[in-house]
């Protein structure tokens, strides 16, 4: 790994494709065998499953999923590298400073 460039992981989420390889198109057929196996989800929770990648999944669940449609984490989770240039660094911004706005010192007049 190069000094200038940092790594990031990502994740694809595959889990529509796994259904879809054994027929299954609504996501609701998910719904029992998940519960078949000790996972009691609502349909709503089960169609955020399907229909967007998780940030998180419990363990007990993806191994649910993997026994469920017979597959391995592995066909469900494709890890991604995605290398980031860093960009210029920025100088932090003086005290009280607000994105580039500063202060102006007030002015007192005297009353006449």
């Amino acid at each position: 790994m190069s000094a200038k460039t940092a790594k990031k992981m990502s994740y694809r989420w595959h889990l529509r494709v796994r259904m879809a390889e054994r027929g299954m198109y609504a996501t609701t057929e998910l719904l029992p065998l998940l519960a078949e196996r000790g996972v009691v989800l609502s349909r709503e929770q089960v169609y955020r499953l399907v229909a967007k990648v998780p940030e998180r999944i419990s363990l007990t669940t993806l191994a649910a999923l993997c026994d469920a449609l017979e597959v391995s984490p592995a066909e469900l989770v494709e890890p991604v590298r995605a290398e980031v240039k860093p960009g210029p660094a920025k100088a932090p911004p003086s005290r009280g400073a607000v994105h580039g706005i500063h202060p102006r010192r007030a002015r007192v007049a005297r009353g006449e």
